[in-house]
């Protein structure tokens, strides 16, 4: 099936952690074995079960005392610092057979994902080790029902596409605690300039504006998928599609039953 993972990405506090820690629930229950590790060098607890920690290399508790970085500072030290001993990673992930499921779980400080190249070196370095690799941007469905912070989400979502240059899909997360009504319309969107907004009463503004909305439109790329992790078939309709853009399971044999023998054949 070769090897396969999913790159957790998204703002601090958009629930990456918690998405992750239910899907290896989810696949525990199905009796799917996956591994999870974190990536988050500034992270202070989860809770899922951990292969691996970036802490065990670098932390930003460790970084800001050592040379007096403030957080972001040190977050993004601690990545550098991951990438000049990227052996340490590569001797992690070979803990594991090459039909094992890997789920990486990042650290939400979003310049690693939009214009900084961190990021974009971490994924060259799992590609060049024959890696199968989708991002999952995690987006706060409570943060984009506003219609501004919307087109906010959808930028992000879009600058972390063309940076990472992945398969990639965007979720919405905390659905639950979202009006359905709320939740639907802004699934149903099909393009940023359809949103209705507030435009401010300067014309330079809201030129800008539709220039960011017309940006959105323009890749067509931006589209959704509605998360609750209360709900087992929204974690298995992520996972489903995770696992189509990785070709997960592809090559897997398929056995069916022999109806004049009441055996198993394969096709």
């Amino acid at each position: 099936m070769g090897k396969c993972v999913q790159l957790i990405c998204g703002p601090a506090g958009s629930g990456k952690s918690t998405y992750v820690s239910a899907l290896q629930e989810h696949c525990a229950n199905g009796g799917r074995r996956i591994h999870v590790a974190n990536l988050d060098p500034g992270a202070d607890h989860f809770n899922y079960e951990v292969a691996f920690d970036i802490r065990d290399l670098v932390s930003v508790e460790d970084v800001m005392e050592e040379l007096e970085y403030g957080p972001n500072g040190a977050n993004i030290y601690c990545h550098e610092y991951l990438l000049e001993n990227i052996d340490w990673l590569k001797d992690q992930m070979e803990q594991y057979d090459e039909d094992e499921y890997l789920v990486l779980d990042c650290a939400g400080q979003i310049e690693l994902y939009t214009h900084l190249d961190i990021m974009r070196r971490f994924v060259n370095d799992l590609k060049l080790w024959g890696y199968q690799v989708v991002a999952l941007f995690i987006v706060d469905a409570t943060f984009v029902t506003d219609p501004a912070k919307f087109i906010s989400g959808s930028l992000l979502s879009l600058s972390c596409m063309l940076q990472l240059e992945l398969p990639h899909l965007n979720v919405l997360s905390k659905c639950d605690l979202v009006d359905e009504k709320e939740l639907n319309a802004i699934l149903d969107i099909q393009n940023a300039s359809s949103v209705s907004l507030d435009l401010s009463s300067n014309p330079k503004l809201n030129r800008l504006t539709r220039s960011i909305m017309d940006l959105i439109d323009d890749f067509s790329q931006v589209s959704f998928l509605p998360l609750n992790v209360r709900d087992e078939d929204s974690i298995a309709l992520i996972l489903a599609h995770a696992d189509h853009a990785v070709q997960w399971g592809e090559n897997e044999e398929v056995h069916v039953k022999d109806d004049e023998g009441g055996g198993e054949g394969e096709v």
